[in-house]
């Protein structure tokens, strides 16, 4: 049995509230694909989105009016701080992952997976999972999990269409990329990750991905079609990095 990875950004799930439209056409065309190839199953890992965002804000700006206050220090450190904040927004993946699940019935009966490296059985058809812990986004995740199930591709759907030279809303001559390799990709993501990052695939993840000879192709969550396209191996629109 084959296994195919996706990463499914919360931005897409869950721009700001659950994106009933996305995932009921999601859902069916996953279906649907599954119908008509027998011997392959899927994988989906959950983002946080917009619920991880709303309230991994509101905790920094709690944490501000704390430490303004002159009360008693609540963190020893930033780290402990950014600590606090990945646990919010992994329990965000966590409801995410679960309306997820929930979308596609009796083809995703176990329980979604929060820890990676224990998971063992893969029963059904689809498997979903969440964030596991702090230190990483869930796209490290879908990397585990794809180290775990022999799959050679991760699938990271987001908000973007493809990863650019730059950040195309800061700089207007930023361009378009259709490959990329490891190298250059990890130079501009860097090797840190601070829960919320905003990057194409966590640079967490990157690095693991690279040891393990992973492609990441990075597509639009929201063309349905071009998803399809991916999953067929046929042409598609996206950055594919090796």
């Amino acid at each position: 049995m084959q296994t195919k990875v996706l990463s499914v950004g919360g931005s897409i799930i869950a721009p700001s509230e659950p994106d009933t439209e996305f995932l009921s056409a999601f859902s069916r065309m996953v279906i649907d694909w599954l119908d008509t190839n027998s011997e392959t199953r899927l994988i989906l890992v959950a983002g946080g989105g917009g619920p991880a965002r709303i309230y991994q804000g509101a905790f920094r700006k709690l944490e501000e009016k704390l430490r303004a206050s002159g009360g008693k220090k609540l963190y020893d450190s930033d780290a402990d701080v950014n600590t606090a904040a990945d646990w919010i927004g992994i329990m965000a993946t966590r409801i995410n992952a679960q309306l997820l699940k929930a979308a596609f019935g009796s083809l995703c009966s176990q329980n979604i997976v929060i820890d990676p490296t224990k998971v063992t059985d893969f029963t059904d058809r689809i498997l979903v999972a969440a964030g596991w812990k702090p230190g990483f986004s869930s796209d490290n995740d879908a990397v585990l999990l794809a180290e775990r199930f022999n799959a050679s591709t991760v699938v990271n759907l987001s908000n973007i269409e493809k990863v650019y030279t730059d950040d195309p809303r800061k700089n207007p001559d930023a361009k378009p990329l259709d490959t990329i390799s490891w190298a250059d990709f990890r130079k501009m993501v860097g090797d840190e990750w601070v829960p919320g990052k905003n990057c194409p695939f966590d640079p967490i993840a990157s690095k693991k991905a690279e040891s393990l000879g992973l492609t990441v192709i990075c597509a639009s969550g929201h063309d349905i079609k071009n998803i399809r396209a991916i999953l067929d191996g046929g042409k598609y629109v996206g950055t594919t990095i090796k």
